[in-house]
């Protein structure tokens, strides 16, 4: 997909997080367009282009966060992949929980990757990096639906 131009739907709530995801994707040798919703709620309105979010561009890639305001992750995971329009974009759960519970039922809702966020700036940027390099120059992904 080099020389593409890559869409990242990240759903987080940290600020902190979303500067971090932000600068690390920014040094990425892939075009990318990182769009941020701050929960659950927000995140399918955009996936569903509902309001605001009428012109939005269909994403290649969620980055999902656990633990949100009003919708949380799960519950955001849970209708991404019951959805029949949504359940082909590759979901990533980005999260602070190290729980056994939530890694399992994020495979069992069809999360695509379990990935624990690193405290460690340096771990953080290597990790959003890696992810980019999988889900962008290793991974065939399908075309974008309109």
């Amino acid at each position: 997909m080099a020389g593409k131009s890559i869409s990242i739907l990240l759903v987080e709530d940290s600020p902190d997080d979303v500067l971090l995801t932000r600068e690390a994707l920014k040094d990425a040798k892939i075009v990318n367009e990182l769009d941020v919703v701050s929960d659950g709620v927000e995140a399918m309105e955009f996936l569903r282009k509902k309001g605001r979010y009428a012109g939005a561009e269909r994403p290649d890639l969620i980055l999902l966060d656990l633990n949100l305001p009003k919708k949380d992750g799960r519950e955001t995971l849970i209708e991404i992949k019951t959805d029949d329009d949504l359940k082909a974009i590759p979901v990533v759960v980005l999260t602070t929980s190290e729980a056994e519970e939530d890694v399992i039922k994020s495979y069992n809702y069809h999360a695509n990757c379990y990935i624990t966020k690193p405290v460690n700036l340096d771990r953080f940027y290597k990790v959003v990096k890696s992810i980019e390099e999988y889900w962008f120059d290793i991974v065939k992904l399908p075309e974008k639906k309109p």
